[in-house]
């Protein structure tokens, strides 16, 4: 039982709620009362609600986020359907802007919008006490990081073993692109280094090994990200792994030395780059040196083992298929591990929207908001776009096709290939995911030999290494006709996380 219960639907069981540990972690004396439930959009309503019942609470805080709201509005209705007097108080981005007309704000009692780490405990104050604020909708000023108690040991052991640990060293970004949340969460915000390095080191000391750091500009304070480099390659075992979003053009030579220093597969980049056309980047306030940027990709690909996920953006106002099309070849041929295609969403507060007369911007009214067709892109274009952006997840992000998935581009550019492959194989499949591996394999197969007429043996040659490496040693049985007469070769193993030590291997 709990006065306090803090919940939310995480998008999968191996996310953790950093934000509800960081309103646990302020809670002050209430702490002692309050709860912290996690569930995941995979669960029922009806049982999500008994779980937060079960508690008894006198107060409930639920974390709204673009991948929950539907469910979240679900489960909000049937607490207040049977537990009326039941103070319901929601926080999260999703509720923190546009929230007028949202059937889960108007279920709610009150919303916090913002940083409620310390605004959330301040309400609840209030209302054990018995004074109920007369404004429904609180709006958090921004905290001060340095009176913001660290949440790093509500992390549990079943956390440390399971689940993704987030951490971050400082909050904001400098940068204003129009379709992203951060752009209003200005300036950036730097936690004091000393405390959070202290917390890393007991987490470093209970067995964590991968840190996902989400601060949007790692490598913006250069004082900043060099204490926090130097620090990790001191301590420094087998198996350490850290994710960083950086900024693209901006990696000093006082960084390089330091990220030259780990061992591959130590360290992941995501990088977003979102568009190589100037045009569209200056439409929408997005600022970067694409001559940088090349500069700063060649020397990581070719004097550190960092992982690259790099992020591009389709249905950006005035960019038509053939500008993205440039784009993904311009960054395929930068080499990075991985390359997320993203759909451009149109989250609740984002300027974005001032684009929307102009180039006719026609977002899908339900979660996740994703972009339906523009003046540059119609909505054909738009749903082959959203199945080239699934397929090169399974074939070029996977890294189990490593040596395979070039092969699509040996007579076109890499687009054309993997869109040519998009167009051919939906019809067969008819869905997107859930394809098992052999099946997959076997399309491609299919598709390189039949329809773009090349070798069956080099074909082969090449998908019996990438199935060799991912440590399959049984050849499917459209594929053995065409196995070439070696022995299976020894494969190193890394402990980087699964699909990061694909491409190492692939590299290797």
């Amino acid at each position: 039982m709990a006065e306090i219960v803090l919940t939310t639907l995480n998008a999968k069981y191996i996310h953790a709620a950093f934000g509800l540990r960081y309103l646990l972690a302020n809670m002050g004396e209430l702490k002692a009362r309050t709860e912290l439930i996690e569930f995941h959009i995979n669960q029922r309503a009806l049982d999500i609600t008994e779980a937060i019942l079960n508690r008894k609470p006198k107060i409930v805080g639920m974390g709204v986020y673009i991948w929950n709201a539907r469910l979240t509005l679900e489960v909000a209705r049937v607490l207040k359907r049977l537990q009326p007097e039941l103070l319901l108080v929601l926080g999260g981005p999703e509720v923190s802007y546009e929230w007028e007309k949202q059937a889960v704000v108007a279920t709610a009692d009150y919303v916090i919008t913002g940083e409620a780490d310390l605004a959330f405990r301040q309400l609840v104050d209030r209302l054990l006490n018995n004074e109920r604020p007369a404004q429904k909708v609180i709006h958090a000023p921004l905290p001060d990081p340095a009176k913001v108690a660290l949440p790093y040991d509500l992390y549990t052991e079943q956390d440390v073993k399971h689940r993704i640990i987030y951490v971050e060293a400082s909050r904001g970004c400098a940068f204003t692109c129009e379709f992203c949340l951060s752009s209003l969460d200005v300036p950036v915000r730097q936690f004091p280094l000393e405390p959070f390095l202290a917390e890393m080191e007991k987490l470093l000391a209970r067995g964590v090994q991968h840190f996902k750091f989400v601060d949007r500009t790692f490598n913006l304070n250069l004082n900043t990200s060099r204490a926090l480099l130097t620090f990790f390659l001191e301590r420094y075992t087998p198996g350490l792994f850290l994710h960083f979003e950086m900024i693209p053009d901006r990696l000093p030579e006082a960084l390089r030395g330091l990220i030259a220093k780990f061992p591959p597969g130590a360290l992941q980049f995501e990088v977003g780059i979102q568009s190589f056309n100037d045009e569209v980047c200056a439409r929408i306030k997005r600022r970067q040196s694409f001559d940088r940027l090349r500069d700063n990709f060649a020397f990581l690909r070719q004097h550190t083992g960092v992982h690259i996920h790099a992020d591009l953006i389709a249905g950006l106002p005035g960019e038509d298929v053939a500008s993205f099309a440039r784009g993904f070849n311009e960054l395929v041929a930068l080499a990075p591990q991985e390359i997320q295609v993203g759909i451009l969403k149109r989250l609740r507060g984002t300027p974005i929207i001032r684009h929307d007369a102009e180039w006719d911007m026609r977002y899908n009214a339900e979660p996740p908001y994703e972009i339906l067709s523009n003046r540059s892109v119609s909505f054909a274009q738009m749903q082959e776009l959203r199945r080239f952006a699934k397929f090169w997840d399974l074939l070029g992000n996977s890294g189990n096709f490593a040596q395979t998935t070039p092969l699509l581009w040996q007579e076109m550019t890499p687009f054309d290939g993997v869109m040519a492959f998009t167009r051919w194989v939906y019809p067969k499949a008819n869905q997107t995911s859930g394809i098992a591996l052999a099946r997959l394999a076997e399309y491609l197969f299919e598709f390189l030999v039949h329809v773009q007429g090349m070798n069956p043996s080099t074909v082969g040659g090449a998908m019996w290494s990438d199935f060799q490496r991912t440590g399959r040693q049984d050849a499917p049985p459209f594929l053995r006709p065409h196995l070439p007469a070696t022995n299976a070769k020894r494969v190193e193993t890394h402990k980087a996380p699964k699909r990061q030590a694909r491409h190492l291997a692939a590299n290797a």
